[in-house]
């Protein structure tokens, strides 16, 4: 897929929407003096007085040089309704844009062609849940959203259209009767389920394995799912394995390094690799780590009813999707359609991670612990993450915070970062919490123990921009809506599905089961944790923390280390959530979720360190049953390693070091692969390529030309050797679980995926030499003849768009909102994790969204960086001001103390009842 249509396909604003307005936007909104006025006529106000409606007493709104505002408050709603005055001062377009995303109203703003997405949401019933949770607060919390969405509302009071944000006066020329209505407590709540929505973890793995059933016998669809290897690569509360835990040596990538690719000697690199473990790939499987494709799968601990997911025929509980083809191309549809949806954390891969580790302080220069912690998430303009501080003048029951770190513009409260005695940071947790099922259905009923149940029906009008309205009907059974009806193609699935599956005549649909689709208390567990003063307090306010599920690390000024798992993770009757099961049988379901007391958690290991970086939380085996698909632990592996030198060697941790191991961009599969591509014969362009590789430490930084043919031939090895017998619409992504799959067949010489007769390919030393051959010409094309030239930078280039307009294909109106690009270091399943994912070329598809380290002996020596910047809008001095050091891994000083926030403080603006 080219990188043009990944974009287009994925974004609500289309091509065809705007690019009639070109002429126009080129005339009114770049040209001349006007350009200046549209464009600044937004910028807030930061200094002097604004009176903001509903206040109880004066609140104090500082800005620093990079427009990062802190705010001091005498109660808990005046802090937050300030808060919601600053964010839409900054982001409003931004928090428009995304309640429309929650609501399914997207049409309303950008016409017809985003029906389809809306009916989708709205087919989940985003907005919904989220009444309903507003309606379940408790009065506190309550108060609290309620204070927000007043401070929201008095700055609507007093802007309209372009005064607003750019945005709107682009948006105007083609919608100009729009105008944003009132903000409210449900438009906050609905953005959790965004967030959920994008962390849903392995949907489209479900779907992935169904359809590869279609074209791949299980043996080799196991080849390709690995488990988790908890033998070398750490878990979270298991601690490092055996290989993390001993030094190893560097990389030694000379010629005389060299192993025959054909032995079994083991490659000892610098991330612990063994690069020819005996790997039994027909054996059974423990699903904790594994997926045996091809037996009975025991999902929960000996109580439940096995499912074949192979085996056909069996008409309660099983499904053969190797054969029905109908089935497949249902599944594929709705995969179409799932990827339709906008990526409000922005555009990503399917590999998506983050990192966050915490050191006790027996380990660190100051006695206390240092946090550190960077989600990875899709680049978009603005940064997801808002900087700010919220604080109490006197810190008291009644107004307990006193919290600064990095926010959702829409969303009250901190969502990372630190108090006057904690620090927490996130992971995604990514348990399976999201399950497809084939349903019977028989008019508004459907099948289930041989019954006939009542299908739940409700309908909603979708209002068009420019358009008729549209008139939706959604469908829910027991389990949750049906997500085949989103469209007509969708709506009737496969005419052969009885007969395949000897099943009886009827309709057929699929059913979303999903956490994030039960009323939670994520809502309110925001505010607990920004109040919490200790352990307990922190893992009771996380017991709130239902969806999405996150890895939770903690440390506190006490000296105390932690990590909690929350949320809802659901226990299966049937079936494990790697397939989609049948829904006629309540033999497979859910029958309840892990209960809070049994999800993982550990505090102040013997280590003296935790690491989390969504590999696996525990050994194989041990503990409630998460999910199969865990990120394979690669840059698990490289922090613990990088940890666990500095330790051994007696060295007293600093935030440098924590800085340091975030900017490491050592690639893991490069180290594995490199001896064996040195070793092989010399003859043609493979001696050229391996005198760039010879001497290379495996270090993807931006300025190597070893890195960029490194990665053109790990594009070329995946496409030529993979790609062919996967589904066209599921290549290689070349990510973490590329890296196993590769790193145990390598193990296999005479592999079939090693093997291909129509390009005369024998085995393992064939296919690394005709990618090797192939990345030499391709490189040579996209940088020039002269390796000495060569740098990965100039392939693995990073361009930040705008979430709505930035990917209209209207030139003048991307030039408006997007910057870049910057030429960065990194790649995927890196620590430095500028992911790029296979199918779009090398450019970066997600990155580190904001890195902090947190000094737990002295706040004020903490240190932040941001992708962006605090302004949504464009042309403003804050919009892009941190890029340059986000690319260059440098961060910034983090005030936090009064003192050392006047300091900083460049603007005052007094908000007056």
């Amino acid at each position: 897929m080219r990188r043009d249509d990944y974009d287009t396909r994925r974004h609500p604003v289309r091509r065809g929407l705007l690019i009639a307005l070109t002429v126009l936007t080129a005339i009114v909104v770049v040209a001349g003096g006007v350009s200046v006025w549209t464009v600044q006529r937004s910028f807030p106000q930061t200094t002097g007085e604004l009176e903001l409606t509903g206040l109880d007493a004066e609140v104090v709104v500082t800005r620093d040089a990079a427009g990062i505002p802190q705010l001091t408050a005498d109660t808990a709603t005046d802090l937050f309704a300030a808060q919601g005055f600053v964010h839409a001062q900054d982001r409003f377009w931004e928090m428009d844009f995304r309640r429309h995303v929650t609501s399914g109203r997207l049409s309303e703003l950008f016409g017809a062609s985003q029906v389809a997405t809306d009916s989708f949401v709205r087919t989940l019933g985003w907005r919904e849940v989220a009444e309903a949770e507003v309606a379940g607060l408790d009065e506190t919390s309550l108060s609290y959203y309620e204070a927000y969405a007043r401070g929201v509302n008095a700055y609507l009071e007093s802007r309209s259209g372009a005064d607003l944000s750019l945005e709107y006066a682009v948006l105007g020329l083609q919608n100009p009767g729009y105008s944003p209505e009132p903000w409210s407590p449900a438009d906050s709540v609905a953005w959790l389920k965004a967030m959920a929505w994008d962390l849903r973890s392995n949907l489209e793995s479900e779907i992935d394995r169904a359809l590869l059933s279609t074209t791949l016998d299980p043996d080799r669809i196991a080849d390709l799912y690995p488990g988790y290897p908890s033998d070398r690569h750490p878990t979270i509360v298991g601690g490092p394995s055996a290989l993390s835990a001993a030094a190893v040596a560097p990389v030694d990538a000379s010629p005389a390094a060299s192993i025959d690719s054909n032995t079994n000697t083991d490659l000892d690199t610098n991330s612990g690799i063994d690069t020819n473990p005996d790997i039994d790939t027909n054996s059974d499987v423990d699903t904790n780590s594994d997926i045996d494709t091809n037996s009975d799968i025991d999902t929960n601990a000996g109580n439940n009813t096995d499912i074949d997911t192979n085996a056909g025929n069996n008409t309660d509980s099983d499904i053969d999707t190797d054969t029905d083809t109908a089935t497949t191309e249902a599944l594929e549809r709705l995969d179409s359609v799932l990827a339709g949806i906008p990526e409000l954390l922005g555009r990503a891969g399917s590999e998506i991670g983050s990192n966050s580790w915490v050191v006790s302080g027996e380990h660190t220069e100051s006695g206390l612990p240092l946090l550190a912690n960077d989600p990875h998430l899709g680049p978009a303009l603005p940064s997801i993450w808002y900087q700010m501080g919220l604080r109490c003048s006197t810190v008291s029951d009644a107004c307990p915070f006193d919290v600064a770190g990095f926010t959702f513009s829409g969303l009250p409260g901190v969502i990372i970062g630190h108090n006057a005695t904690i620090a927490w940071g996130f992971t995604n947790l990514g348990p399976d919490v999201a399950d497809l099922y084939l349903e019977r259905v028989t008019g508004d009923t459907y099948e289930l123990d041989g019954e006939q149940a009542p299908i739940e029906v409700r309908s909603e009008t979708i209002r068009v921009a420019g358009g008729d309205d549209v008139e939706l009907r959604i469908r829910s059974t027991g389990r949750g809506p049906i997500v085949s009806d989103v469209s007509a193609e969708l709506d009737s699935i496969a005419e052969d599905v009885p007969a395949v599956n000897e099943q009886p005549e009827g309709d057929y649909a699929l059913s979303l089961q999903w956490t994030a689709l039960t009323p939670g208390r994520t809502a309110t567990s925001i505010f607990a944790i920004n109040a919490a003063t200790d352990w307990a307090g922190f893992r009771e306010a996380s017991r709130l923390f239902e969806v999405p599920s996150q890895n939770l690390v903690f440390a506190d000024t006490d000296g105390n280390i932690g990590y909690q798992a929350p949320g809802l993770v659901p226990i299966r009757s049937g079936g494990n959530g790697t397939r989609p099961q049948p829904g006629w049988s309540s033999a497979v379901g859910w029958t309840g979720t892990v209960p809070f007391e049994d999800l993982p958690s550990v505090y102040n290991p013997e280590s003296g360190y935790i690491v989390t970086a969504n590999n696996a939380v525990a050994p194989s085996g041990s503990g409630p049953f998460l999910t199969a698909d865990w990120d394979a632990g690669y840059r698990a592996e490289r922090i613990d390693v990088l940890l666990r030198e500095r330790i051994d060697a007696g060295e007293a941790l600093t935030e440098d070091d924590m800085s340091e191991i975030q900017a490491d961009d050592f690639n893991a599969i490069a180290a594995a692969l490199l001896p064996r591509l040195l070793g092989l014969d010399a003859s043609g362009g493979i001696g050229d390529a391996q005198a760039v590789l010879s001497g290379w430490d495996a270090h993807d930084d931006a300025d190597s030309a070893a890195s960029a043919l490194f990665n053109v031939f790990w594009k070329s090895l995946l496409d030529t050797s993979f790609r062919p017998s996967l589904p066209e619409s599921r290549p290689p992504a070349g990510g973490s679980r590329w890296f196993l799959v590769v790193e145990r067949l390598l193990g296999q010489p005479d592999s079939p995926w090693w093997r291909d007769e129509a390009a005369d390919v024998a085995g393992l030393d064939d296919a690394l030499a005709r990618s090797l051959d192939a990345a030499w010409d391709e490189t040579s094309a996209l940088l020039g003849d002269d390796p000495a030239e060569w740098a990965w930078g100039d392939l693995h280039r990073l361009e930040i768009r705008n979430a709505t307009f930035g990917t209209s294909g209207v030139a003048p109106i991307e030039w408006l909102f997007n910057r870049g690009p910057w030429e960065l270091s990194g790649g995927s399943s890196v620590v430095d994790a500028s992911g790029w994912d296979l199918p779009n070329g090398y450019a970066v598809d997600w990155v580190p969204s904001m890195r902090m380290v947190i000094d737990l002996a002295d706040f004020d020596r903490s240190t932040w960086i941001n992708l962006t910047g605090a302004s949504g809008h464009a042309f403003h001095p804050n919009y892009v001001d941190q890029t340059d050091d986000w690319a260059a891994h440098r961060t910034r000083p983090w005030a936090f103390t009064p003192e050392a926030i006047d300091g900083a403080t460049e603007h005052t603006l007094v908000l007056k009842p």
